[in-house]
């Protein structure tokens, strides 16, 4: 298998954390377990031999923190790609896609958000193992956590069958349900948490962009060739 790319969401606002996470400074930034920035840990978690150089994709006024923090852990980024202002993922992905397609046309891309925590980095290498054979045949896969309780702030993967430890179809994502939707959804085993953690093929995601999203797949590739 080729080494993947992982792409890094560094352009978040992080307000839910406020004060300790602020506009200027977001939580990503923020060093809340550890001595090591979240952002940090993600870039770690994703470097090795397993793994090309980073693409991050932040804001301008993210960009030289995302460098100096790069520089701190000793992770030279592979490119760190500016969003005109802060939007959602879709176009945070597609920009990250089409611009390291250009570079390989045969990369596979492991999209992660940079304010998570994850304890045990073993169990997350042996899903990505896992989930890079779907990936490999075309399959655009998600990454999902097998609830504790009935969160209200996290959105919610349906699965089609009980989650197996392989790859299983998704039925639909569930955006933050109430707290009886959501003691109901993980009553019948067939819900988890979503991660935000994508892999696929970047010519994949980019052909599901222009068949489902062809407005927003010309703005992005208007915006990446001026």
């Amino acid at each position: 298998m080729s080494k993947i790319y992982p792409v890094l969401l560094a352009g978040g606002a992080g307000t839910r954390l406020w004060p300790l996470s602020r506009k200027s400074y977001p939580k990503q930034f923020v060093s809340l377990v550890g001595n090591k920035t979240l952002f940090q840990g993600c870039a770690q978690r994703l470097s090795g031999p397993r793994f090309n150089a980073p693409v991050v994709v932040t804001t301008s006024d993210f960009r030289f923190i995302v460098a100096q923090q790069l520089q701190e852990v000793g992770i030279k980024p592979g490119a760190i790609l500016i969003e005109p202002e802060g939007r959602n993922t879709a176009p945070a992905v597609l920009v990250a896609a089409l611009f390291i397609a250009r570079q390989d046309p045969d990369a596979m891309l492991l999209v992660a958000p940079s304010d998570h925590i994850i304890p045990d980095v073993e169990a997350f290498n042996a899903a990505i193992a896992i989930a890079s054979k779907a990936a490999e045949q075309g399959k655009l896969v998600t990454f999902g956590i097998t609830p504790t309780h009935a969160e209200t702030s996290y959105g919610y993967l349906e699965l089609a069958t009980r989650p197996t430890g392989d790859p299983v179809a998704l039925k639909s994502f569930i955006e933050k349900p109430n707290t009886i939707r959501a003691q109901e959804m993980i009553s019948t085993g067939f819900f988890l948490w979503n991660a935000g953690i994508f892999l696929f093929q970047a010519r994949d995601i980019i052909a599901a962009y222009k068949e489902h999203t062809p407005k927003l797949f010309s703005a992005v590739t208007a915006a990446l060739d001026t």
